[in-house]
């Protein structure tokens, strides 16, 4: 019985944690929230209840037909109480993987670059990093994980998938993955990499005689802010006529740090954020800013910003006025606290809601663009999986066919349809591009071919000149900061 006393106290534990509103956090994603003063003991397990859990614990330790490591049957427990809330994002973290959940906020990590949730027994991608594996791979928000390294995810724990996706610098996972409006299953072999630190990435452009200054965010860990001070201070000293906040592909990260840099822009008028509790109390955020910059200010929004980027974008667009480009972002209104346990594992937790600067909730809705802007096809085009000894060829048809005839036109190679039928004009498109590259002349795409034409999508995508969102923000603050 000495194990149940064990089950009992970390029982009790964990009640008193929860019921305090986030009190007892040891990372808090919200630390304004720490000293709430929300503590009750509404969430106490009763003497009964903990006596059933014991009774569980021993009558299987002592009469199940093999012998079971007890402490696996404590942590099925927890997280028996984790999936019960069927919130994709809480979870309970053994002291392993919370130690590199911590990592991948605050220091480099090996993997992929990939943000993952699950919902609803489903693993999927929430955002890619920028420059990651994951990203060159081409993988995208609401991508489904249903393989990885050849073996189901279905059962999987969100912790138990990432720690399958991450290892070694240099090997290579092998996923395959289910995308809304694809008929077919994709395969991605990704090598991981180290996942660099750099969050913020800055440069002066030119645009009509103006020079908008432009800074990418790719996730918010605990040097962002500093890094984009620095940035901005430095663009800022060029004597910059407009600013491009580009939170695109931003999977989220650290609230603290979207404050600090929502500072710098939003007045004291509105609220940057707003914090909502279980009882539907709210707390606000605000800045001690009086006047705005003297520049205007364009932010760019996609698919995959979500959670804390959509925080700095709901705070631009509507604390702000500043006009906000792209297409709608993913939509995650909650907040999540870190609670690390005497053991250093961790449990995850949603504690908060959080609200536009107006009061609106964007969970599962997202933040709508005030200037929708959609990118080219080929940005969305799937991967081409061809296998060795597989070709498309004259008179086919398939979804396969479609994403390569994308992709041709976004080389420069424009086959005349997007439709899927390989026709000869696909055959003259295919052969033109063989002969570009070097590449035997057949007029049909092999594996060489695709990963030759993979290769040139993803050059394209990374040129300027093709960015249409960025074109139009940077249109837009030319135009303002004429005014």
């Amino acid at each position: 019985m000495k194990f149940s006393g064990k089950i009992v106290a970390l029982l009790i534990v964990i009640s008193i944690i929860i019921g305090a509103g986030g009190s007892y956090a040891a990372v808090s994603l919200y630390d304004k929230h720490k000293q709430s003063g929300q503590g009750n003991n509404e969430n106490m397990l009763s003497d009964s209840e903990a006596q059933k859990i014991i009774a569980i614990h021993d009558i299987i330790e002592k009469n199940y037909y093999k012998k079971i490591d007890g402490d696996k049957l404590y942590e099925g427990a927890i997280k028996g109480m984790i999936e019960a809330l069927n919130d994709p994002f809480s979870s309970y973290m053994d002291p392993e993987n919370a130690k590199e959940f911590t990592q991948s906020l605050s220091s480099s990590f090996k993997g992929i670059g990939a943000e993952v949730q699950s919902s609803n027994g489903k693993i999927s991608i929430v955002s890619t990093i920028k420059g990651s594996p994951a990203e060159k791979a081409g993988l995208k928000p609401n991508d489904q994980i249903i393989a990885i390294d050849g073996q189901t995810t279905e059962g999987l724990s969100i912790n138990q998938a990432v720690s399958k996706i991450k290892g070694k610098k240099g090997t290579v996972v092998h996923l395959q993955v289910k995308r809304p409006g694809v008929s077919h299953t994709l395969s991605f072999n990704i090598k991981r990499d180290e996942i660099p630190l750099r969050t913020v990435y800055s440069k002066m452009m030119k645009q009509n005689q103006k020079h908008i200054g432009y800074i990418n965010i790719t996730s918010f860990n605990e040097r962002t802010d500093k890094e984009f001070k620095d940035a901005l201070s430095k663009l800022e000293d060029k004597g910059m006529d407009g600013l491009i906040i580009d939170v695109r592909n931003n999977p989220g990260g650290y609230l603290q740090a979207v404050e600090h840099i929502a500072d710098q822009f939003i007045t004291k008028d509105k609220p940057i954020v707003q914090i909502e509790d279980r009882h539907g109390r709210r707390q606000s955020y605000h800045s001690s800013l009086e006047k705005k910059k003297p520049y205007p200010i364009a932010a760019l929004i996609d698919g995959g910003t979500a959670s804390a980027s959509e925080i700095l974008s709901g705070a631009l667009k509507e604390a702000g006025g500043y006009p906000v480009i792209g297409t709608k972002s993913f939509g995650k209104g909650t907040v999540q606290q870190g609670i690390q346990m005497k053991d250093r594992s961790e449990l995850k937790l949603t504690t908060f809601k959080w609200l536009t600067p107006d009061g609106h909730w964007i969970h599962k809705k997202g933040i709508e663009p005030t200037i929708k802007v959609k990118q080219p096809e080929y940005f969305y085009v799937s991967p081409l999986s061809i296998d060795k000894g597989e070709a498309l060829g004259y008179n086919q048809t398939s979804s396969k066919i479609k994403d390569a005839q994308m992709m041709l036109k976004g080389a420069g190679f424009d086959p005349g349809r997007e439709d899927g039928y390989f026709d000869k004009q696909t055959v003259t498109a295919v052969r033109a591009f063989q002969k570009r590259h070097h590449l035997p002349v057949t007029g049909s795409i092999n594996q060489q071919t695709a990963g030759l034409l993979q290769l040139s999508i993803l050059k394209a995508i990374k040129n300027p000149d093709n960015d249409l969102q960025l074109k139009a923000a940077l249109h837009v603050a030319a135009k303002e900061s004429g005014k």
